[in-house]
């Protein structure tokens, strides 16, 4: 290492060469090309916490876990976990769940070969397209299922041989599929192929028949959202005895603390004393460490683990492209699934490739403003935070927003001491003896969709093809 490179390693602030760039000749304020528009943080609305911590009271609901299947494997050879089992509902209370997993069969389907056998399917890997009986007897798309998801494939009703060459390939079917077990709400799976290489594991229909159901008896009534029911009687007449209810609470709400996003700005007080004409050295600093925050703030909304939006969508809100590319169609299954949408949130170039689907169908989005796309009134806003993996997959977010519309609030925390901006503050912390003058930044944030269905978000969007 030269004698250079030591001294730029050990260097705590401004060298005064570099201000003295700023001391003289005509010239713009120091450009950072970190800035983004952060789009997401101009729609938030944000909710102030002030005890440090936001809780989220819901109704009580009887979803345990995560809904979602995990398997192991042993070179080609997967299994499931057994007590993963009771992530399905027609499961949950088996009492062997070992002696379950055992009877599961492996199958490797490429792509384009259909699911074998009626019965429970699980997907340990790769994506399945799952199809059932349209009313007129059409073939139904009832979307995609991915790693981790399960559905069950309903028997198909016997009938004569001649009256089955007669027969629409797809009918009503008269084996439903077991509870607990069923897809889409009120369509049976009658048919499922692969999109990709997939490994699925299917349980028999009649082993999924044996011991599907078993211990529901004494389950509590539910609502389709998993919450507790709340028991109503309508359209009678006379007098008949009506129903006792109650609103029942979730004892253990979940609470969001604010997280910190913290640096400390050092400043030579030669640089501030000597240099500060005509643009002040201090304030230039701030400026563009205040931005380095923001922009490491709208990270962490979107990305932390803990409270991020991608980590944080319920999984019933998650679904999967249909072909690959984020079509139309997608998003239109996106904003289906919530009763409002104001924001969609995606990368540019899941943008850029939305719009080659457009145009290969000759749609014409929406605009929503100065280099702002929309689909259905709702704007796709730019955000280079969600992140694009090796093989060229990212996922797009739609967001309802506001408390009052049950949707996605920001949590932070205002009326700090010494406070710079809404939410931030910049502490002097004195200097020391190299005369080096330290400030501490520090921004505290959050984020919370109040209801599952405030926040939704399109997996494995492909932005190659």
């Amino acid at each position: 290492m030269t004698t250079d490179q030591s001294e730029i390693a050990s260097q705590l602030s401004l060298s005064t060469a570099a201000a003295r760039k700023l001391a003289s000749l005509s010239k713009t304020p120091p450009q950072m090309a970190e800035i983004t528009p952060r789009h997401l943080l101009r729609v938030l609305p944000w909710q102030e916490v002030t005890g440090g911590a936001f809780r989220v009271n819901r109704r009580l609901t009887y979803t345990v876990g995560d809904g979602r299947v995990s398997f192991v494997n042993t070179g080609a050879s997967v299994r499931v976990i057994p007590e993963e089992l009771r992530e399905i509902p027609a499961f949950r209370d088996h009492d062997d769940v070992e002696g379950l997993a055992g009877r599961f069969v492996q199958h490797d389907l490429r792509p384009g070969d259909r699911v074998p056998d009626a019965g429970l399917v699980l997907v340990a890997h790769g994506k399945i397209r799952a199809f059932g009986a349209g009313t007129y007897g059409s073939r139904a798309d009832l979307g995609v299922y991915a790693d981790g998801d399960h559905f069950a494939v309903a028997s198909a009703p016997s009938v004569p041989a001649p009256a089955a060459e007669a027969m629409p390939s797809f009918v009503p079917s008269v084996e439903p599929a077991a509870p607990g077990v069923r897809p889409t709400a009120g369509r049976e799976v009658r048919e499922a192929e692969a999109i990709t290489p997939c490994t699925v594991l299917t349980l028999p229909a009649e082993e999924l028949a044996r011991v599907a159901g078993e211990g529901d008896a004494d389950r509590p009534a539910s609502n389709r959202y998993g919450e507790a029911a709340i028991e109503l009687t309508s359209g009678h007449s006379g007098e008949p005895v009506l129903p006792g209810t109650f609103v029942d609470y979730d004892a253990a709400p979940r609470e969001y603390e604010l997280s910190v996003a913290q640096t400390i700005l050092r400043v030579h007080t030669r640089v501030a004393d000597l240099y500060n004409e005509p643009m002040n050295q201090t304030e230039q600093q701030l400026r563009l460490t205040i931005h380095a925050l923001r922009e490491r703030q709208e990270h962490e909304l979107v990305n932390n683990r803990d409270f991020g939006l991608l980590h944080n969508a319920d999984l019933k809100q998650r679904i999967h492209t249909r072909t690959g590319p984020p079509t139309p169609d997608d998003l239109d299954e996106l904003l289906s699934r919530r009763r409002s949408s104001h924001y969609f949130l995606a990368h540019p170039k899941a943008i850029a490739a939305f719009g080659r689907e457009c145009s290969s169908r000759r749609i014409y989005p929406d605009t929503a403003g100065p280099g702002i796309i929309a689909w259905r009134g709702v704007p796709i806003l730019p955000c280079d935070k969600i992140p694009v993996s090796d093989r060229g997959l990212t996922s797009i977010i739609v967001m309802r927003l506001g408390e009052e519309k049950q949707g996605v609030v920001g949590l932070r925390r205002t009326g700090l001491p010494d406070e710079y901006e809404p939410g931030l503050s910049v502490r002097f912390t004195g200097i020391n003896e190299q005369a080096v003058a330290s400030y501490l930044l520090s921004t505290y944030y959050s984020v919370v969709p109040l209801v599952p269905d405030a926040l939704g978000v399109l997996e494995s969007v492909e932005i190659g093809r």
